[in-house]
């Protein structure tokens, strides 16, 4: 059975500045455990929280870059690149270019605070 999405669900974020998560999939706008599929729209100078997430994130920058802070390096994912961050890896996401970042996140099993394993402060 399909399921239309007439619009998504505006997700409160984490970090330093107001970044727009527009959850089409996921555990608030259709109840689903299985995946989450969001896009954001994070402002230049955003920093989120660190993490050690229990899911898998698939991202696909479509506009701007998208910094991914690891233990011991960063990667830059710049328009019309992606990346795959794997469930248990500390990962820190930010956006510190001029003109922020539009991407499409898939999370799976689906996004939810408590998965996310944000730290502390």
């Amino acid at each position: 059975m399909a399921h239309f999405i007439d619009a998504p669900t505006v997700i409160p974020s984490a970090g330093n500045k107001p970044k727009i998560i527009r959850e089409f999939f996921g555990a608030v706008t259709t109840q689903t455990d299985a995946i989450s599929i969001a896009q954001m729209e994070s402002p230049s100078g955003w920093v989120e929280p660190g993490q050690c997430p229990a899911f898998d994130e698939y991202t696909v920058v479509l506009r701007g870059m998208l910094r991914c802070r690891f233990e011991q390096s960063h990667t830059d994912v710049h328009a019309g690149q992606a990346i795959l961050v794997e469930a248990g890896e500390w990962v820190q996401y930010s956006t510190p270019g001029p003109d922020g970042a539009t991407y499409v996140a898939v999370c799976r099993p689906a996004f939810t605070p408590d998965r996310a394993q944000r730290d502390e402060g």
